[in-house]
């Protein structure tokens, strides 16, 4: 019997996490919503992303950490890399978003911007006085 699983992360901004999210190529559904699970299980959560399978992959705000925490059902985990690297790929997403919308909010316009083989980030911002 299949059952939901929670991960604790460090994601405490909402719309960072949605366009992590999407820049990953998921779509994510917001509101007060029913994650899927196994055999029509739910659990609450305040965005979801739809799996082919029809299980969902949710994330839902606690309140004590402030952190998004996703919840899904490990046993119909259906994306092309598993969990801990999917959550890897989103916080490196995550950092990225954060650190472009800090550096824009400093004055600084990113100049490079570079996938490198190891799968790093690299980012070149400049500002003129």
């Amino acid at each position: 019997m299949s059952h939901f699983s929670t991960i604790k992360t460090e994601l405490r901004d909402r719309q960072t996490l949605l366009e992590a999210l999407e820049d990953l190529g998921h779509g994510p559904r917001q509101g007060s919503l029913m994650v899927r699970g196994y055999r029509g299980q739910t659990v609450e959560a305040q965005l979801a992303v739809a799996q082919a399978n029809g299980a969902d992959i949710g994330f839902r705000l606690n309140p004590e950490t402030g952190s998004y925490e996703l919840v899904t059902d490990l046993d119909l985990w259906n994306q092309a890399v598993p969990v801990e690297r999917f959550l890897a790929q989103l916080n490196q997403r995550y950092a990225l978003r954060s650190i472009l919308a800090a550096t824009a909010e400093e004055g600084f316009q990113v100049s490079e911007q570079a996938q490198q083989q190891d799968g790093s980030i690299e980012l070149v911002v400049t500002r003129w006085a």
